[in-house]
């Protein structure tokens, strides 16, 4: 069973694809509806090595603390620990919510999927 607040940023995704002509958040609808094994669990550690700084990324799953980050992010995910919410903080990056990276991002341009 998948909770309410699931199907409602799913329901935000597909209308947002659609108006937007935007296939990213369609995808990112179908991951959340994948069952929670299937969901990725994503360490600062591997963000650390493949994104630079500045940059955009979702992750379609949760991300945790271990490691360190050294530069600027804009993350948004399905969730996240407080350790790593923390870290991303303190490097001078951001933690968005889908509806605020989909209102910055409209067509999913520099976005980019980890995960």
């Amino acid at each position: 069973m998948t909770n309410q607040l699931v199907l409602s940023m799913i329901k935000e995704l597909k209308a947002a694809s659609t108006k937007n002509k935007a296939p990213i958040w369609s995808n990112l609808a179908e991951m959340a509806l994948k069952p929670k094994i299937a969901k990725r669990l994503v360490n600062l550690t591997k963000l650390s090595t493949v994104t630079k700084d500045n940059e955009v990324v979702v992750i379609p799953g949760k991300v945790l603390g271990t490691g360190n980050i050294s530069h600027k992010l804009t993350l948004c995910s399905f969730s996240i620990s407080t350790a790593a919410a923390k870290k991303i903080k303190a490097a001078g990056g951001k933690i968005i919510t889908y509806s605020d990276l989909i209102s910055k991002f409209p067509t999913g341009k520099g976005v980019r999927i980890i995960g």
